[in-house]
Formats: C-alpha cells, sequence, structure tokens
C-alpha cells in the first residue's frame, strides 16, 4: 500500500479495523452489493470509501488504473467511463483525452495521456462523472456477474461475491484469463455446476483455485507481474470460504497485502 492510500485511509476512518466506516449495511441486494463494493475497493484502493479519485500506472501492462473499479487506459473500460462521462456532460475536462484513449486501447501505452491523471482527479468532484463511474461498473461488471452466476445455478451471497470480485479484475470476455473461461474451467474440475446438480460449495472450491492459478500462470504475460503480486485478494476471497461464511455474515475479516479489514 503507498503511504498516500495509507494516509488517506487513516484520516477517514483512524483504523484498519474499520467497523465505524463500513457499518449500515441494508439487507439483500443492496447489503450485497454494499459488501461487495467495499471489499473490491479494498483490493483495488486499500479503503472499503469507493475511490472514483484514484488514478496512477500500476505498470502491470495496462496503462493507467483508476477509479471505482480500476478502470484501465490498455483494455478500454476507461474509454468507456469517459463515453459515458461525455453523454452526461459534454464540455467536460476528460473529453479531449479520448483521442488517445482510442489509441492507446488495447497497449499498455500512456503516450499522448499526459494531463489524464490531473483531469480525472479533478473530474471526480463532478457528481456526474461519479455516476458515469457506477454505470460502467455495472453494465460491464456487476449485471454480466450476475448473469454468470444465474447461468452457472450459484445462489449463495458468497458465490455472487466470487464472481463479481474475479470479474472486476479478469473481465468478461472469452479470452483464457476472463472470468468466463475460469468459470468453465471451474466447471470442469468438479465435473458439473450447480445448475447441474453439483454442489456449489464444491464447485466454488474449485473456481477459486482456477482464479488463482489463472493469476500466477495468465495467458496474457503482459500482466503477469502486476497479476503474480496481486494474489493476494485471491487468498482474501479464500479466507471467507475457509470460514465457510457463504452468506456474507457481518463481521467479515479479510487481510490483503498485509492489511486487515473488519466489514
Amino acid at each position: 500500500m503507498s503511504v498516500l492510500r495509507r494516509t488517506a485511509l487513516l484520516a477517514a476512518c483512524g483504523s484498519l479495523v474499520l467497523q465505524a466506516c463500513v457499518g449500515g449495511l441494508g439487507s439483500g441486494e443492496a447489503r450485497q452489493v454494499a459488501i461487495e463494493d467495499k471489499i473490491v475497493s479494498i483490493f483495488e484502493n486499500s479503503t472499503p470509501l469507493i475511490q472514483y479519485a484514484f488514478i496512477g500506472n500500476l505498470n502491470d501492462g495496462r496503462g493507467y488504473t483508476a477509479g471505482r473499479a480500476g478502470f484501465t487506459s490498455g483494455t478500454g473500460d476507461m474509454l468507456e467511463v469517459v463515453k459515458e462521462y461525455q453523454a452526461l456532460a459534454s464540455d467536460n475536462v476528460l473529453v479531449k483525452h479520448l483521442p488517445a484513449l482510442l489509441l492507446v486501447n488495447g497497449s499498455a501505452s500512456v503516450a499522448g495521456l499526459e494531463g489524464l491523471p490531473q483531469d480525472w482527479v479533478l473530474a471526480a468532484g463532478d457528481a456526474r462523472f461519479v455516476a458515469a463511474q457506477d454505470a460502467v461498473n455495472d453494465r460491464l461488471y456487476r449485471k454480466p456477474a450476475r448473469k454468470l452466476a444465474a447461468k452457472l445455478g450459484l445462489r449463495l451471497p458468497f458465490s455472487k461475491l466470487a464472481i463479481y470480485e474475479a470479474g472486476i479484475q479478469h473481465g468478461h470476455g472469452q479470452d483464457y484469463d476472463s472470468v468466463n473461461k475460469i468459470a468453465e474451467r471451474a466447471t470442469t474440475a468438479a465435473r458439473g455446476a450447480p445448475s447441474g446438480g453439483m454442489d456449489e460449495r464444491r464447485w466454488l472450491r474449485e473456481f477459486l483455485s482456477e482464479r488463482r492459478n489463472d493469476l500466477l500462470h495468465p495467458a496474457d504475460r503482459a500482466t503477469a507481474a502486476g497479476w503474480a503480486a496481486s494474489v493476494s485478494r485471491a487468498d482474501a476471497i479464500q479466507s471467507i470460504y475457509d470460514s465457510a461464511n457463504f452468506m456474507l455474515e457481518q463481521p467479515i475479516t479479510i487481510t490483503v497485502y498485509g492489511d486487515t479489514f473488519t466489514l
């Protein structure tokens, strides 16, 4: 964790044990979403408070990483956010970066994106930009995660969390490293999915194993170093499984990158 992120976290919460900061969750789907958002934010930005303004080059083969879901300039989801923002505010401060974002899409390059970090932080003060990030996150990650969970026959709150969290990092495409292909390999390893009668917990065990293995041995070698360094997030999800907290009952305590958080 960087000194900047650690300082921001301690200023917001006063401690790495965050009951006071993350209480007040509701019930049903709203509660599910709240828990997912806090855990993903912890993994992405070392705080359960969604960091819409964060942006940095993590040197992980994906260019700039930014915002609530770690949108990147190299994979196209950052481009989607800026387009969504343009639809809500045509004269916004990020519009001028669209041509460069189009050019670097699919690469690790940040060429032509000078000034983007400062403008991203500035835009984060606009509620329309926050709404744009939320909309793209739902369209690219939450809704596909729910669709995949339903297809697989997953019912447990933990299962929905595991699919959503993995999808944020791996994406919902059809490449080898995608969450869809990881789920296919899990189904093969488990000899069936819950939709076909396989025990959901057994399937989850295989899914978590396949996801962790993909972080350590991705097909996309450009992401290999960054993903290997992020295996702690897979271990944190595994710790919830190992505690048998499949209903995501609180408190939920996880340790990631050496820091412990309690929701």
